[in-house]
């Protein structure tokens, strides 16, 4: 009941996911990444903590094949689980139980990964890597919604979709871009989109205010000077 697009931009280090599905809130639960090191996105039966524990053989210097080994490798509940990840260097690990749900899929490209589960068809993650790969020069945010919109125009899930989300980390420890459409009975890519396209432009503005202060813009509301 979920597709996502896991990536990291070999040109300026950002880690990040793109991800939908047909349940609430995807954002909350499954896309991760962390400025360093990479992205995580963890679906189906969905066990978040999953991530925490590949950023931390990540940290110890695993590549993301070792890291997912070495996490899923005689873990409780695997079966359920489907993981996608990609390390800083742009090296890829995933796994997918014996258990996921309908047509699932994987497919790896370069720096990223697309996977999927209860998809309309097996060609939904290829279409996904070839949306990201087609403009490398752009953001990375906008290279992952890319290839989350490529994976709709696939086909997409079996059913419809009504949640997405976007996570890009960079050179902080919080998220550089961190979107999302937690319901949207329509199309929450879209939505997304949407998003994308009113917050990129405010992007480095929100970051000089947490880095430099004195040196980012104003805000432009009421009672701001």
């Amino acid at each position: 009941m979920t597709f996502s697009l896991t990536g990291v931009c070999a040109r300026t280090g950002m880690a990040g996911v793109a991800i939908t599905t047909s349940s609430i809130c995807v954002g909350s639960r499954c896309p991760h990444a962390r400025a360093g090191l990479g992205a995580v996105a963890t679906q189906n039966v969905t066990d978040p903590t999953l991530a925490e524990r590949v950023f931390e053989r990540l940290a110890a210097g695993d590549t993301a094949a070792d890291a997912v080994a070495a996490v899923m490798d005689g873990r409780a509940n695997a079966d359920y689980r489907q993981l996608a990840v990609v390390d800083l260097a742009g090296g890829i690990g995933h796994f997918t139980g014996a258990n996921i749900l309908g047509t699932n899929a994987v497919v790896e490209g370069d720096h990223c990964v697309a996977a999927g589960n209860l998809l309309s068809s097996v060609d939904v993650p290829a279409a996904m890597v070839a949306g990201f790969e087609a403009d490398p020069d752009a953001h990375l945010a906008e290279r992952l919604l890319q290839g989350l919109e490529a994976g709709i125009a696939a086909g997409g899930e079996e059913g419809p979709v009504h949640s997405a989300a976007l996570v890009v980390h960079h050179e902080q420890p919080f998220a550089l871009v961190d979107l999302r459409c937690d319901w949207d009975d329509d199309d929450p890519v879209v939505v997304l989109r949407r998003l994308w396209t009113d917050y990129q432009p405010q992007m480095q503005a929100y970051l000089d205010r947490a880095v430099d202060p004195d040196a980012a813009p104003s805000y432009g509301v009421a009672g701001d000077p």
